[in-house]
């Protein structure tokens, strides 16, 4: 449910900020340039500081009006976050310690495989069940002459799926075993896609021994 929550306050964060771009877009010329090119944080703390009836134009005093109430929306939505990473957090150290000990794996992708884990207990009985359930089994694609070859799965579980993934990226970009692997695999003729599916077919195996029974 917390995991839910917060995905929901994420979603409408981003949607805020394509707001406020836009409107930043088609802000009268000086307000235009002053909001033009800053970063989110920067963006939202000058926004939420504007202050609409020091403008005598309306339009003007509408779009920092209109700036300033979704600055701090953002700013309350990023409150509500902050408030649910801890609930989360502690939640996960709670029922996973070991899980949240991998390399790669922090509060919101431990909580996404132990969400999966928990609402399919009928498929933690072997491995290879819960890498079926998370999508990454491989399934043969031979075809012709060309054997050997196995393609992604498109089933399962989508966002365990998508821990697994973020599990991978981690460890290519920080792990310096994982990604000798990924460059060696990909110099023997793979493609980067199938390597990071044999290697997120890898981590499912990893993290199965971790999560909680019963």
């Amino acid at each position: 449910m917390l995991v839910v929550a917060k995905r929901s306050a994420r979603q409408a964060r981003v949607k805020v900020i394509v707001q406020m771009r836009h409107l930043g877009v088609s802000a009268p010329d000086e307000l235009h340039q002053q909001v033009k090119g800053l970063s989110v944080a920067a963006l939202v703390h000058d926004s939420a500081r504007l202050r609409p009836s020091r403008s005598p134009a309306p339009v003007t005093a509408a779009t920092k009006s209109s700036l300033s109430s979704l600055a701090h929306r953002i700013q309350s939505l990023d409150t509500e976050i902050a408030t649910l990473d801890e609930q989360i957090t502690s939640l996960v150290h709670a029922a996973a310690p070991d899980l949240i000990g991998l390399f790669g794996v922090g509060p919101d992708t431990a909580a996404s495989l132990l969400v999966a884990a928990d609402d399919n207990p009928e498929r933690l009985h072997s491995e290879a069940a819960w890498a079926r359930m998370c999508g990454v089994a491989p399934i043969p694609a031979d075809s012709g002459k060309v054997t050997g070859h196995h393609r992604l799965h498109r089933g399962g579980d989508r966002q365990a799926n998508s821990a697994l993934w973020r599990i991978v990226m981690v460890r290519i970009a920080h792990d310096p075993d994982t990604r000798a692997y990924f460059e060696r695999r990909v110099k023997e003729g793979r493609t980067k896609r199938d390597v990071i599916r044999i290697l997120k077919r890898y981590v499912a195996r990893e993290v199965y021994r971790y999560l909680p029974r019963g």
